[in-house]
């Protein structure tokens, strides 16, 4: 076999890469995005991209609106198929949350026109912005 083609027991390898070649990300740059966000963490600290991960390493990512909790078992430097990527991890992540509750998105009845002041300040305020701020403004 090809070095870095099949699963490895031993060594290191960069993170961003690793987590792109487990299928946790579509694209390397997606990978490293995450990495200098902030979203990755190794072992409870935060990841750089160029960070190694070995064998019993646990990586912590939020990705795509969830968060995902896996144990390395195994190293891989190129990207793998799907059912060899299931086996370089252990995933002990929360369940997704229901779809009903993930999308909640607000309705106005057709033909109500556009909120008034009063309505967007009550929109505001269900949705838990305090004082009636949402981020950003």
């Amino acid at each position: 076999m090809v070095s870095g083609d099949a699963p490895q027991a031993e060594g290191s390898v960069r993170v961003d890469v690793w987590i792109w070649s487990v299928r946790l990300t579509k694209t390397r740059a997606q990978a490293a995005a995450a990495c200098r966000a902030g979203h990755v963490k190794v072992g409870g600290e935060r990841a750089k991209p160029a960070q190694a991960v070995r064998v019993g390493d646990e990586v912590r990512l939020r990705h795509a609106g969830r968060d995902r909790v896996v144990v390395v078992s195994k190293i891989v430097k190129k990207r793998v198929g799907p059912p060899v990527a299931v086996e370089c991890f252990v995933d002990n992540s929360p369940p997704p949350p229901p779809r009903e509750i993930a999308i909640q998105v607000p309705v106005r009845d057709r033909g109500a026109g556009r909120p008034t002041k009063r309505d967007r300040r009550e929109m505001e305020r269900l949705q838990g912005h305090p004082q009636g701020h949402p981020p950003g403004r």
